[in-house]
């Protein structure tokens, strides 16, 4: 029997992780779509920047509750994965806590592995308390339809079963090792399990199933986890990072020139300079997901939808339609649509779709008003601005669409070189009839 189980587990294992490879990879081809974009500047201050805001979750700390659960499960989450290796490694090799030869090291590591769990399952309670009882208003909007409500009870309730087959398997690994039964070698610190022991069987035949059961369970779970990532906004736990990284380091406020713009302004000030001869294909800003850029394409799958972008926006707060959030998620719809396209139909198969008009809307576009108050409050750092920003230059540079009084202010500054409508020579006549 330990052979097969042996074969069962390398076989759900290879699978899993292949099953998550294939997947991935078609994330960031995906990705890849979008236009490159460098940078790999200032090392060191990127660096600094993945510890502060990614490891250290920084701007969590802006809700001081919801930044203490957030730990607790992100702690969890990585150190009792500690205790997974070990699981996979018994699971491959038939042994059975096979770290035992750390000693009392180890019986502290299982220890602080089950006050973990304790604080993960009291964070889950509260996150679901908060979603499915006190219902926050920035877990809602006109984005967050039945899907995006869903993905996240999902996430948390498979936390709550991760956790209480942990503690059940080691409860009954614990009955197990004072029974004195083979293969249940005496290991282990069990300070909150040990008193689940009171509702466990009593016969050492059902321990040991149950001990099985809730070890398969346990580890079945994270495998499915593991593919169901893809899948869901929760792959922010990997992209987190990357995202931090490619983060802009710059004033924030400041805006990205278009090289080309830039080039005709700068001939135009110099004769002497010739601008690089533009693509017969390039455009002004984007339209759909191929023209924006990479980065911006890693922000929409690593948009974790707290809300907390459009809880601060001006425009969302006054009732217009704007909201950031939406405009990360629609990103990544529209780009997993795509990517579904190519896998179906090939790399040229236009659907006749783009990202602005079927997606978003113009009246979204327009509704923000450039404060960054979105890019701020992101607790890491995605920038929802930036394709707003290359939404707007599409509409006005390519489709000659804007509002009526950005077109008078167009007009001005092409007659009068202000956004004004008097003449240059009548600029100072608010001047005439003032006294000395």
């Amino acid at each position: 029997m330990a052979i097969i189980a042996q074969i069962l587990f390398l076989l759900a294992f290879i699978s899993a992780v292949t099953l998550f490879y294939k997947n991935f990879k078609k994330i960031l081809r995906n990705i890849q779509l979008g236009k490159s974009i460098s940078r790999n500047d200032n090392k060191k201050l990127r660096w600094l920047m993945v510890l502060k805001v990614a490891f250290g979750q920084s701007k969590l700390a802006a809700k001081p509750i919801a930044a203490l659960m957030h730990f607790f499960i992100y702690a969890g989450f990585i150190i009792i994965n500690i205790e997974v290796l070990e699981i996979i490694i018994d699971g491959l090799l038939g042994t059975h806590r096979i770290f035992l030869f750390l000693g009392g090291f180890y019986n502290f590591l299982i220890g602080s592995f089950e006050f973990l769990a304790l604080l993960v399952l009291f964070a889950v309670f509260v996150f679901l308390a908060r979603r499915l009882v006190l219902k926050l208003k920035r877990f809602s909007g006109a984005e967050m339809t039945a899907w995006p409500k869903k993905d996240a009870t999902i996430i948390l309730l498979t936390e709550v079963v991760l956790m209480f087959a942990f503690l059940i398997m080691n409860a009954s690994d614990h009955q197990l090792q004072k029974l004195g039964q083979a293969h249940y070698p005496i290991a282990g610190w069990f300070p909150v399990s040990q008193y689940l022991q009171v509702v466990l069987p009593t016969s050492a035949q059902a321990l040991v199933f149950l001990e099985r059961f809730c070890w398969w369970l346990h580890i079945m779970g994270i495998f499915a986890f593991l593919n169901y990532l893809p899948y869901s906004k929760h792959l922010h736990i990997i992209l987190a990072f990357p995202t931090t990284w490619y983060a802009r380091l710059n004033n924030l406020a400041t805006l990205d020139n278009m090289a080309t713009v830039t080039n005709e302004v700068k001939a135009m000030l110099d004769t002497s300079l010739v601008p690089p001869t533009a693509s017969e294909n390039a455009t002004f800003g984007a339209n759909d997901v191929h023209a924006l850029h990479q980065i911006q394409l890693l922000n929409a799958y690593t948009c974790t939808e707290c809300g907390r972008c459009t809880e601060v926006c001006p425009a969302n707060i006054t009732g217009k339609l704007l909201s950031p959030r939406k405009i990360m998620m629609d990103t990544r719809d529209r780009l997993v649509e795509v990517g579904q396209n190519i896998d179906r139909n090939g790399n040229d198969y236009v659907d006749g779709k783009s990202l602005l008009g079927n997606y978003i809307s113009y009246e979204e576009i327009w509704a923000c008003t450039s404060c960054n108050a979105c890019v701020q409050a992101c607790p890491i750092n995605i920038d929802p601005l930036s394709i707003i920003i290359d939404l707007r230059r599409y509409a006005v540079m390519e489709q000659s669409q804007a509002p009526n009084s950005l077109n008078n202010m167009f007009a001005n500054i092409e007659n009068n070189g202000a956004p004004w409508k008097y003449a240059a020579a009548d600029r100072l006549n608010w001047a005439n009839n003032l006294s000395n």
